[in-house]
């Protein structure tokens, strides 16, 4: 069942007025403040719905419905660790950021410990977020599936192009005004979908809670039974989702990026602690959508069992939310998808220009130039991460599990660099480098040898890179006796 002529006006009026808002902010773009951090004029509510935005996915949209569904609400207690994080990164690193005038996080990094580092850092946030983005992009093909049934690389390489279009022509201004539209859409479209779910079940809420009660432990949140191998208990929870959004919030440029807009210090911690209410709110209404669509097909079983938990919600959308409803919806799951790719080329434009072309290629050059190259880069990050989601698309299920795993290694290094650079004061570059590689042989090796929930992995990585980057450094800064 494809989607109703209504639903297909709904979702292209979509995607063509917020490609032509982004493209309105093109005049603002002067110079590489303007382009990649809005000039510093942007407000700290603005850029707080943006770093939720940015951080929300269509995998998180459609996934985390799915793991209410099949199990129950302890995904909540990863969240707990994401608002714990928020207050690290506020009071740890961004007064850091905030010193001196930075683009990107690594330059923090290279005003520490040097050139060197800042390249390793850069280059790790460079591989890491052109895979993770590449995923994300395929992870649209769920929703197209669901929808149209044919055409999935066209609505792929059609969305990628019309993010990297207004983009390319607004800067991080476009970027944040448009998250802030698609944030209130997906956000508002969700609701409704709950809404509607609970009238169509019978009894409501009291349905819902009747048959969750018979499932066993649907609404259960919190568990504190202790086990490393499974990725939402309590602590796992809470310990890793503060190291995990610690690292993503305060290394990944992704983030970092929208937090350097912030007119100052405390604008950007406003900002950041803000985003962890809403982030709070927005996690327990995607799992409770989860849990009332449990519910429902119990009352309504699906025509055939679904192959896979991202297929519940979609599924619920097409077939069974009315007319021009399922549209503004599947507009808003897309619309959540473009926030996220929009972020990525706005920082990954930002990192290789900053990073990398402005200091080993033309350092002395005008503001124009570099204005004209970070849209050229935007173009070519647009076409690599189409290029990396066809190739995504080959590895089918196991994809997603693969990515998140695999972002794990190189964050935990980069989050104990960066806290070495900011709680330490005798860590050295080579002591700092040699941590961060025994963070990442410690890391490869507990992956391979041993069962530990990826939740752990920052957090092994960056204990492990802190101690041994510390520990090495006082041992070569130590004078022989004598």
């Amino acid at each position: 069942m494809a989607l109703r002529s209504i639903d297909l006006f709904v979702i292209i009026a979509y995607l063509t007025g917020i490609t032509l808002l982004g493209a309105h902010f093109r005049k603002k773009q002067r110079s590489l403040s303007d382009y990649f951090l809005g000039g510093h004029r942007l407000p700290w509510w603005a850029l707080a719905l943006s770093v939720v935005s940015a951080e929300t996915s269509i995998l998180t949209i459609i996934s985390t419905p799915g793991i209410a569904y099949r199990s129950n609400l302890t995904f909540l207690q990863l969240v707990l660790g994401y608002l714990v994080a928020r207050v690290v990164v506020s009071f740890i690193l961004l007064p850091r950021y905030f010193a001196g005038e930075i683009f990107t996080a690594y330059q923090f990094v290279e005003h520490r410990f040097g050139r060197n580092l800042k390249v390793l850092t850069a280059t790790l946030f460079l591989s890491t977020r052109v895979l993770a983005e590449g995923v994300r992009v395929f992870a649209i093909s769920i929703v197209v599936g669901v929808v149209f049934r044919t055409g999935i690389l066209a609505a792929v390489v059609a969305v990628t192009l019309l993010t990297v279009f207004y983009t390319f022509e607004g800067g991080l201004t476009a970027v944040i005004w448009t998250d802030v539209v698609q944030f209130t859409i997906y956000l508002a479209g969700t609701a409704i979908a709950l809404l509607a779910a609970l009238h169509a079940v019978s009894g409501g809420w009291s349905g819902v809670s009747d048959v969750a009660t018979l499932a066993g432990d649907k609404l259960r949140v919190f568990d504190f039974h202790f086990n490393w191998h499974e990725p939402y208990l309590f602590w796992s929870g809470l310990v890793g989702g503060t190291f995990l959004t610690s690292a993503s919030h305060g290394t990944d440029q992704l983030i970092v990026q929208r937090l350097l807009a912030a007119r100052d210090k405390r604008s950007s911690q406003a900002a950041l602690l803000s985003s962890g209410l809403v982030i709070l709110g927005q996690f327990s209404l995607f799992l409770v959508v989860g849990v009332v669509l449990f519910a429902y097909y119990r009352q309504f079983p699906p025509t055939r069992p679904f192959d896979r938990p991202d297929q519940i919600f979609p599924t619920f959308i097409v077939h069974v939310l009315p007319a021009g409803l399922a549209g503004l919806l599947t507009a808003a799951i897309v619309g959540a998808g473009m926030a996220n790719l929009s972020a990525a080329l706005n920082s990954l434009a930002s990192s290789s220009v900053v990073d990398f072309y402005k200091p080993f290629f033309r350092p002395q050059a005008e503001e124009r130039h570099y204005l004209a190259v970070s849209r050229g880069l935007t173009l070519i990050w647009g076409a690599v991460l189409i290029g990396t989601a066809l190739l995504a698309s080959r590895l089918h299920a196991s994809v997603l599990e693969l990515a998140l795993t695999i972002a794990s290694v190189p964050y935990g290094s980069m989050l104990g660099i960066f806290l070495l650079g900011a709680l330490t004061r005798r860590t050295t570059a080579t002591g700092a480098f040699l941590g961060a590689l025994a963070g990442l042989v410690t890391l490869v090796v507990v992956m391979l040898l041993t069962k530990v929930a990826w939740t752990w992995y920052v957090a092994i990585g960056t204990s492990m890179t802190f101690i041994a980057g510390w520990a090495m450094s006082l041992a070569g800064t130590k004078r022989p006796a004598g």
